[in-house]
């Protein structure tokens, strides 16, 4: 305890730590307080049923910040941004010239890939705030939107985009951590109090033992999250020893750290993506009468409504998902590449291919560890509803992802700023 207390002395004592911490809550003030203006004609009373019964739109509600519940004028939150990265990071597949400017030009080639991924946000935000809006419209949430209304909620909706996006790099920049990743850690902690006061209300005595466990399975929850988000496969690699003139260098041991949860909440973006669409076009095929589309329908809507279906198709999407996005980002070839241009090896591995197969060969099975735990984490919203029956009782696993993932980077951050204060 005292030791906290003294990080916290230091912290305060710190000019330009103090700065950036302060930068960090008025950025985090002001997206809360645009999150809470919500754009005109808006139904909350139905707004809230629907927000309950989809798992989709609960899902955008997480990466809005908590702006969609209230309908707000940044209800898109970072979803536009983020599926703009997500897209960018998957042209670097087909596209070599992309793939060399994120992978080898250096801070240049990747802003200039962050800025592809800025320009591609704004048409996003269009196409998504067009597609909500219509759905919203469709569920009686929004009055009948066309011509000025329409353009000017969808005008109102993209730039409260932009400036979201705007803010969480000025975030990054003048404060501590990824600005985006505590925008949307802000929206999911705002939604707490209202979920304790559900909680309250419904509050039964004959419950308590429920209450235990759930207290209990959300703090195991919580270690499992921390251990996996921590934890990684240390690979040894020791430096040739050179010697020059009198002088001689490397002969030094360390490690390659292999995370195994390299792909963070990526997958689970990815597949939330691809479920979205049996409920859009189930949605989109009920007001036709041909009796072909009805079935269709009534079967799109059976499987997303079946736990054990929607929640076996969600794991498996999860588990291929992390492969894929892995193999994007990390490239055994690669890293072979530079660990034999700077005359490291791996002991008892020949250089070159050899040493890439062997790295691919662990990336492999450790990758498999992480895709089981994310694909855990993506289900246990599902599971905790079908033991409890309680729908507040559910410890939404994408939302404690992100929150202890980006606690966990914070307080890095401020420990980093710390020891160079020291030097």
């Amino acid at each position: 305890m005292n030791s906290f207390f003294e990080k916290l002395r230091l912290i305060w004592h710190d000019r330009i730590l103090r700065k950036r911490i302060l930068f960090v809550f008025f950025g985090l003030m002001i997206f809360r307080l645009l999150s809470a203006i919500p754009i005109p004609g808006v139904d909350p009373t139905k707004l809230r049923g629907l927000l309950a019964d989809s798992q989709f739109l609960g899902f955008l509600n997480i990466f809005s910040g908590g702006g969609l519940s209230n309908l707000s004028i940044i209800m898109l939150g970072m979803g536009p941004y983020i599926t703009g990265s997500i897209i960018m990071q998957l042209l670097t597949v087909m596209s070599p010239k992309l793939k060399a400017m994120y992978h080898e030009e250096g801070e240049i080639g990747r802003r200039k890939f962050t800025q592809y991924s800025r320009l591609l946000t704004v048409p996003l935000a269009i196409l998504q705030g067009f597609a909500l809006l219509v759905v919203l419209e469709r569920q009686g949430v929004l009055p009948h939107l066309e011509g000025w209304s329409l353009a000017m909620n969808l005008t109102i909706i993209t730039a409260g985009a932009v400036f979201l996006m705007w803010l969480g790099e000025l975030i990054t920049e003048f404060g501590i951590g990824n600005g985006s990743s505590l925008i949307i850690f802000a929206g999911i902690v705002a939604v707490i109090p209202a979920k304790l006061s559900q909680l309250l209300i419904v509050f039964n005595p004959a419950d308590i033992p429920i209450y235990i466990g759930f207290v209990l399975a959300a703090i195991a929850v919580v270690a499992g999250v921390v251990t996996a988000t921590e934890a990684e496969r240390p690979i040894p690699i020791t430096y040739a020893k050179r010697t020059r003139g009198t002088k001689s260098y490397g002969g030094i041991s360390t490690y390659l750290p292999i995370r195994i949860n390299q792909a963070g909440v990526i997958p689970i973006i990815f597949a939330l993506s691809i479920l979205v669409f049996p409920q859009l076009i189930a949605g989109l095929l009920a007001s036709v009468t041909n009796p072909i589309a009805q079935s269709v329908s009534k079967a799109l809507t059976t499987f997303s409504q079946n736990m054990w279906m929607y929640g076996s198709a969600y794991f498996f999407l999860v588990l291929i998902f992390t492969f894929f996005y892995t193999a994007i980002t990390f490239e055994p070839d690669s890293v072979a590449n530079n660990l034999q241009k700077n005359g490291a090896f791996i002991p008892g591995v020949r250089p070159g291919q050899t040493t890439a197969e062997y790295i691919g060969k662990i990336v492999t099975r450790v990758t498999l560890v992480g895709a089981i735990f994310l694909g855990l984490i993506a289900v246990l919203p599902f599971a905790m509803q079908g033991i409890t029956q309680n729908q507040a009782l559910a410890i939404g696993g994408t939302a404690l992802l992100i929150v202890v993932s980006v606690v966990l980077d914070f307080i890095k951050k401020i420990n980093a700023q710390l020891s160079m204060r020291e030097y």
